[in-house]
């Protein structure tokens, strides 16, 4: 038999979040819901193939977000409970020694509590191990029932009693299972309850009333049980793992000021002694080296900074490269391609796009450089422009080394510009310009003298 299989149930419309996504598909701390949960399986030990999703809404969607990733999906329709959700999936489930069901909806839950559960059932020989949680406010979560050691039973928040309202332990929603004694167990649900679904909860009652071992596992930070019900559950979550996230950063050698400010994705790595200032997002894959200096608001998307860089405020980095001691900003856009060279220098309101630039370029100040390749030591003068689309097909502007580009010239590509070239200011440029040669592309000066006078000096018109 296989060892372990991962089930999430995941079938939920979430109509409270009044969305015509599926409710797992909403995103808290930089994935879905459904993606923290996935990834904390897989963090735990668990192969992508061998997580299964129970979906039931919004069906394509879901394959697309589950299938691509190498797991399975397991379709519950109509969606009677929980109990049925694991139903549909027992022939799934049956080459499996033990099952670990998750909720979909519930993104806390840590790749700890998932293979402390799974060790406990393994080590003591149980039916099944259940993650409860005693908070310290009260939640309407079903209460745990208990002989001894032994869970009996899992009462839900509307069946309970008055005295059972006042057990403090809560069921959290994550179950470990022996395969075997969990699928007779399936088979013996029944539909007695104010809702008239099938209750995944009842197989501890019935596995206690056979004789077989139920045992409970206490979450250590009782806050992995909170699931999703609405936005505003949704907004909290997310600032628990953004929480958890800086922390993560903090205790590994990056400076963040103001964290609750501070975005990070799951899977940015930052390296020591990295500072990040207040407002600062750091999206997708993003990799950044030790030593830079993210400031003010700055955004930063799936692009990667060597050492020692250091970005000025607000400025947009999307699938870039920066080399070590590039320094860009304020107000920078570096779009899908940039490959920023060692020591390089971007200043405010530059965009770069599509290009390459070599060590210590310098580009002070509004300019645009698309589908350029720009060699290393070469000045760009404020307001040059890269002028790359002709209205049908890109073409690509190239600068050789130590050449001078003067203020708002416009290169017009297909365009060589060779080692060492100057560019007149003012100039635009159409034809190849030698190296170490002078391009001007701009009509003589004549000035009129007195016109301006006489301009003044013209009637009103009517």
């Amino acid at each position: 038999m296989a060892e372990t299989a991962v089930l999430i149930l995941a079938a939920g419309k979430g109509t409270r979040l009044k969305s015509q996504l599926p409710k797992v598909l909403h995103e808290a701390g930089g994935r879905t819901l459904l993606g923290q949960v996935m990834a904390a399986a897989r963090e735990a030990g668990i192969p992508a193939a061998d997580i299964l999703v129970v979906a039931g809404y919004g069906l394509d969607r879901m394959r697309a977000a589950v299938e691509p990733l190498g797991s399975r999906l397991v379709v519950q329709e109509p969606q009677l409970g929980t109990g049925h959700a694991v139903q549909m999936a027992a022939a799934a489930l049956a080459p499996y020694h033990q099952v670990l069901v998750l909720h979909g909806d519930m993104p806390l839950v840590s790749a700890a509590t998932v293979r402390a559960l799974l060790e406990r059932l393994t080590q003591r020989a149980a039916a099944a191990v259940l993650a409860t949680a005693t908070p310290p406010q009260p939640r309407a979560y079903g209460r745990i029932l208990r002989q001894g050691e032994r869970v009996i039973g899992i009462v839900e928040d509307r069946q309970c009693t008055a005295e059972q309202k006042q057990i403090r332990e809560l069921n959290a929603g994550f179950y470990a299972f022996n395969t075997a004694a969990l699928l007779p167990a399936l088979e013996r649900l029944g539909t007695a309850n104010p809702h008239g679904e099938f209750y995944l909860t009842d197989t501890v009652a019935l596995l206690a009333q056979a004789g077989r071992p139920v045992l409970g596992y206490e979450l250590p930070d009782p806050d992995e049980c909170l699931g999703i019900n609405d936005r505003a559950e949704l907004v909290q979550v997310d600032a628990l793992l953004r929480r958890r996230r800086a922390q993560h950063w903090l205790h590994n050698g990056v400076t963040i000021y103001y964290p609750e400010t501070v975005v990070i994705d799951p899977d940015v790595t930052i390296g020591p002694d990295t500072v990040l200032e207040p407002g600062v997002q750091l999206l997708g894959q993003t990799r950044i080296g030790q030593r830079c200096r993210i400031r003010c608001y700055s955004v930063l998307q799936d692009s990667r900074l060597g050492d020692d860089v250091l970005i000025l405020p607000h400025c947009v980095v999307e699938s870039a490269e920066l080399e070590d001691a590039a320094r860009v900003g304020p107000f920078t856009r570096l779009r899908e391609g940039a490959r920023i060279g060692r020591g390089a220098h971007l200043g405010n309101f530059v965009e770069v796009k599509k290009s390459q630039l070599g060590a210590g370029v310098k580009a002070g100040h509004l300019a645009y450089l698309g589908d350029a390749t720009i060699g290393p030591q070469v000045n760009i003068g404020a307001g040059t422009i890269t002028c790359n689309y002709d209205g049908v097909h890109k073409h690509r502007t190239t600068i050789g080394e130590q050449s001078f580009i003067g203020s708002n010239a416009t290169l017009v590509a297909p365009l060589d510009i060779g080692p060492g070239a100057y560019v007149a200011a003012g100039s635009v440029i159409t034809e190849n310009v030698p190296g170490d040669a002078l391009g001007v592309g701009r009509s003589r000066q004549t000035n009129k003298e007195g016109w301006a006078k006489r301009r003044r000096g013209r009637p009103a018109k009517s």
